[in-house]
Parts: structure tokens; sequence; C-alpha cells
């Protein structure tokens, strides 16, 4: 065969498959695109965007109200620091310190947070970092309370800002089980999109909104 038809039919081939990707709207130029676009995503956005980020995880769901404030975008602060204030305290941190503190009105089920790797030494009192605890399933996000060090190793305590104490495995949390900081809040509530399809095997009080929840927030 010569070059010429060679090129030719890599030509038509690719002709075919741009129309079949973009302009094709059959079931099969549909499940097309959606293909490239699950492989482009998996394989090409978040490998990427993990190296440029540090962290194996760069975009997290939050799959629980534990860090959730009442009226979430729109929270009072003052009203809510009012009916946490002695669980902080109790942590030496007062109002003025914490209104510095990164999500500082928390944020609810269903955001997706933007996440970056981040040395142990440069984690502060505040930071909303996520980390593996074991026995876990999936990875928690809470804010930090505590810092010490041992033998050279960071050790860290978090609490959820919703919840009344701190979990059993929230003390002493290893430098080697944080996966990152997280920094901002990308979309409120297009995690939802992914979450709705497990909202069955929580709890039933665990279900739905957290606006909807029996929560101390």
């Amino acid at each position: 065969m010569s070059e010429e038809k060679k090129e030719s039919k890599i030509k038509k081939f690719f002709k075919r498959f741009w129309f079949i990707l973009w302009k094709d709207n059959s079931l099969k130029g549909w499940l097309l695109s959606l293909l490239i676009i699950f492989i482009f995503i998996k394989f090409v956005f978040f490998p990427v965007l993990s190296l440029t980020t540090g962290t194996s995880l760069p975009l997290a769901i939050v799959e629980s109200c534990s860090m959730y404030h009442t009226g979430n975008l729109l929270s009072d602060f003052n009203a809510w620091w009012q009916r946490h204030e002695t669980k902080y305290t109790s942590f030496g941190i007062n109002q003025t310190e914490f209104s510095h503190f990164s999500f500082v009105n928390g944020f609810s089920k269903g955001d997706i947070l933007f996440i970056v790797g981040v040395s142990p030494k440069d984690i502060k009192i505040g930071n909303v970092i996520i980390f593996d605890p074991p026995g876990q399933s999936t990875p928690v996000i809470h804010r930090v309370i505590n810092i010490t060090q041992n033998n050279g190793v960071y050790y860290f305590s978090t609490i959820g800002d919703s919840n009344n104490g701190q979990l059993s495995f929230e003390n002493g949390i290893s430098q080697n089980e944080i996966v990152g900081k997280a920094v901002f809040r990308i979309a409120p509530f297009i995690g939802w999109a992914k979450l709705i399809f497990y909202e069955n095997q929580k709890p039933v009080n665990q279900r739905g909104f957290c606006a909807n929840q029996n929560l101390a927030s």
C-alpha cells in the first residue's frame, strides 16, 4: 500500500471518529463520548492533577455532616461559636483565633473540596486536613486542634466542627496518615451526584442533607 493511501485511510478514520465523538447524536456516539470523557478524567486529568497538587486525592467529596454549620454558606459565625465555645476553649482556641481559620463557616455533605499535599511541619492549628485513620473505610476531613512532635514525627489531633467531641481515632494522628490539606470549596453539593448511590448504606440518622439531620451545629 502506498504512503498516500495510508495517509488517506488515517485521515478518513479520524474524520469518522471525530464525527461520531462530537456530531453523531446516536446512542453509539453518545456512549463513545462518555467513554472518552471517562478515560480522559481517569488516566489524564486526575494523574496530572495529583502530580500538580502533591496528593493522591486532589478532589474530595465530603461524605458526612461532621463539619457542617447551621446555614452552611450563610452560617452565622457568632451564633455558631456560642454553641461550641466551650468545646474549643478547652483546647485553648478562642473566638478571635477561630475566626481566622480556614472554612470558618464549615462545609456540608456533598461539597467538593480542593486538596493539596502538605508537609507535616507546615500544618497549623485550625487547618482542615484529610487523613486515613486505621480501621476506617474512607478518609476523614476534620479540623486540627493540637499538634505534638515525638522523635521527629508529627502527631495531630482533630475534631469535627459539628461534633460534640473527638472520635476515638482523632488523638495522635501520625503524619504518615495525612493525605493532604483542604484549601477551598470548589462546588457546594455537586458531590451528591455520587453520594446518592450510597445513601441507603448509611444509618438512617445519617442520610440526607445536613440541614435535615439532628446535629449539634
